[in-house]
């Protein structure tokens, strides 16, 4: 709004000008009631104490002559001069605030339990489907932090190296299937072997691995030796135990409802959750995995700092410009056109 407008021009004025600034010591506008009060004082002793005039008197006595009015405009002008140094005095700025913001950012890997068990329907519509949507709302959750997904029955895949694209992750989780590993099993150590090699080289102060299972370790590397492992690069592990014990219901691939014995490995998943520094949380309907994700989501929050730079433009110049100009208008106005009025 101010750039390209000379200091001589009448905008300043303008309302909308005035109140874009900020004032750094506004006090200074309380002297402005001291003009009106001014003024007051001096109509009161100007008219109110003079004697009151003959009614007999000619209405030409009462019309007001040029002098009358031009006794008003020195102590007008005076009255703007006081007025526009109150208003440099007041010290109007104009402040461009930057704010730079950024985060220490923390590595997460989610590795999902893809075996056959998690076609279970204990959750709604079962076990995957439950812990694919809450791990979206996980990562929507986030911020800039770079997040992984690993894969795994009896054997664990690499889904997605750490990234910050969430779109992307988003359309790996939903492709996410019973079909992407035919080996059978629950290869847990495996799956946080493959999650530490994605997180080995990080260089954040932080990285977490989440892994979410309904078994027992049955294939692949020893589950306690890979959290070992993690453990030594620094990765704080939860695991997340999902289901109910026992005989559950799924759905075969022919759309019929079967039941199959599950059993969860819980004191290895604890004992892994020890060795990483993390927690081991047992759930077994939706809304308690939702709970737990929400839990490591205010357990792990990204660490966000910011500095904010100022630009301070002072704008007093103008006004103090403007006041000095009238004073020397009024300096000139009562030695040369008010001489005679003033002595009258």
């Amino acid at each position: 709004m101010m750039e390209g407008l000379q200091w001589y021009s009448w905008q300043w004025f303008h309302p909308k000008i005035l109140e874009s600034f900020e004032w750094a010591n506004p006090m200074y506008f309380y002297g402005l009631w001291f003009i009106p009060i001014i003024w007051l004082v001096r109509l009161l002793l100007q008219f109110g104490f003079k004697a009151k005039l003959p009614v007999s008197l000619d209405r030409q006595y009462f019309k007001i002559s040029f002098n009358t009015w031009a006794r008003f405009v020195p102590p007008l002008i005076v009255s703007m001069v006081i007025a526009l140094i109150l208003t440099a005095l007041a010290r109007p700025q104009l402040i461009n605030e930057k704010i730079e913001q950024w985060s220490e950012g923390i590595d997460i890997v989610l590795v999902i339990d893809i075996s056959n068990s998690m076609q279970a329907l204990d959750f709604k519509p079962n076990r995957l489907e439950a812990a694919k949507k809450v791990a979206k709302e996980f990562i929507n959750g986030r911020l800039e932090d770079r997040i992984g997904l690993v894969v795994f029955s009896g054997e664990a895949y690499p889904l997605s190296p750490l990234t910050t694209d969430y779109d992307l992750l988003h359309t790996h989780i939903e492709d996410i299937n019973f079909e992407m590993i035919q080996s059978n099993g629950t290869a847990i150590g495996s799956a946080i072997g493959v999650a530490t090699n994605r997180m080995r080289d990080s260089i954040q102060n932080t990285k977490v691995l989440i892994l979410l299972s309904d078994g027992e370790s049955n294939a692949g590397l020893d589950p306690i030796k890979a959290a070992e492992l993690a453990k030594a690069y620094g990765i704080k592990i939860y695991t997340i135990g999902v289901g109910k014990k026992g005989e559950v219901p799924y759905r075969d691939q022919f759309g019929i409802i079967q039941y199959l014995n599950n059993e969860i490995d819980e004191e290895t998943l604890k004992e892994i959750a020890k060795i990483g520094d993390g927690m081991y949380f047992r759930v077994t309907n939706n809304q308690a995995l939702e709970q737990v994700f929400s839990q490591i989501d205010d357990f792990e929050k990204t660490k966000i700092q910011e500095t904010k730079y100022q630009d301070t433009n002072d704008y007093y110049t103008v006004y103090l410009r403007w006041g000095l100009i009238l004073l020397g208008i009024w300096f000139f106005t009562k030695l040369l056109f008010f001489h005679n009025v003033l002595r009258d």
